[in-house]
């Protein structure tokens, strides 16, 4: 019998999210009866701590920026067990919204215009309205809206200050798309699953709203205007094929009034919660929580094989 060792929490903003995805993943695991599994909370681990813990394979359903993107990847790498999700590479790729939109336009993506924040222009380089947003954060973590130029200057000072208080935290401004449809496009193994429409009570999709209201509406192959799902569908297969990514990955737009679909983010560990996207559009394809966990083990298992079999 397999065992599968389930990592959850990591050192990341998004903690919290991470330990109730990672509890349920490894709770569906072990409820499947066909697994081990061997549940643990961890910090920012060394490589030696991480091999110290046992498992066949490693599922690690952890959130932001070391956990998902590419510093915890680098260990398991090293760790030389098969393990769920990115490689360090597109792990880090897509964790930076920067990188990701870069790798989108040569992709023939569409994206809002981007530009980094500086703290010592008291400008804005991008057109308002805009949105303020950490490059390397996930689950709406530091973001400000600015829907005109008089209320720049407070955002900025709001925005600096965090940067003092998280030191090293990069922030970017966007062209921000107001009143528009937010869709996601789930994918598994490199298959593009049904669309969803995320339609929250509030006027942002904040961190509240994603993990902890039930008042915000879920869709599942909502009504588009014609074309759309098409290309939101088309645009989310590029990016997994740009970005290298494997096994699981979560692709954001937005559609503006007009009926342009705009590509957000790409979350290459999305979340596992009961509020969770992935899961509910591989429901609707017609795979359960678990099977789905269990599929992402099968995924791992298969891939280190063959890259073993490749390297002999």
């Amino acid at each position: 019998m397999i065992e599968v060792l389930v990592l959850g929490g990591g050192p990341d903003s998004e903690r919290q999210v991470s330990l109730w995805s990672s509890q349920g993943v490894a709770d569906a695991l072990a409820g499947l009866g066909q697994y081990r599994v061997r549940y643990e909370v961890i910090g920012r681990l060394s490589q030696p701590e991480l091999s110290a813990l046992p498992g066949d394979v490693v599922f690690p359903v952890l959130h932001g920026g070391w956990g998902e993107g590419g510093g915890l990847q680098d260990l398991l790498e090293l760790d030389g067990r098969p393990y769920v999700g990115c490689r360090p590479h597109a792990a880090r790729t897509a964790m930076d919204k920067l990188a990701t939109k870069i790798a989108a336009a040569r992709a023939g993506v569409l994206t809002q215009d981007t530009a980094v924040f500086n703290p010592a222009d008291e400008g804005c380089a991008i057109e308002f309205p805009v949105v303020v947003k950490p490059v390397h954060e996930g689950s709406s973590v530091g973001v400000h809206f600015v829907r005109e130029a008089s209320e720049w200057p407070s955002v900025q000072r709001k925005v600096i200050a965090e940067q003092r208080e998280h030191v090293g935290r990069v922030y970017m401004v966007e062209r921000a798309v107001l009143g528009g449809r937010e869709l996601t496009v789930g994918m598994l193994d490199g298959e593009v699953l049904a669309p969803i429409e995320i339609i929250p009570k509030v006027a942002f999709y904040d961190f509240e709203a994603k993990y902890t209201s039930d008042a915000t509406k879920y869709i599942v192959e909502p009504e588009l205007p014609r074309g759309v799902k098409d290309v939101i569908q088309a645009a989310a297969r590029r990016m997994w094929e740009a970005l290298g990514v494997r096994h699981l990955a979560r692709v954001d737009f937005l559609l503006d009034k007009g009926g342009t679909p705009w590509l957000l983010e790409v979350n290459t560990m999305p979340g596992f919660t009961s509020h969770s996207l992935l899961p509910m559009a591989a429901k609707h394809a017609g795979l359960s929580y678990a099977e789905l966990a269990s599929r992402l083990v099968e995924m791992a298992v298969r891939d280190d094989q063959a890259a073993r079999k490749a390297a002999v």
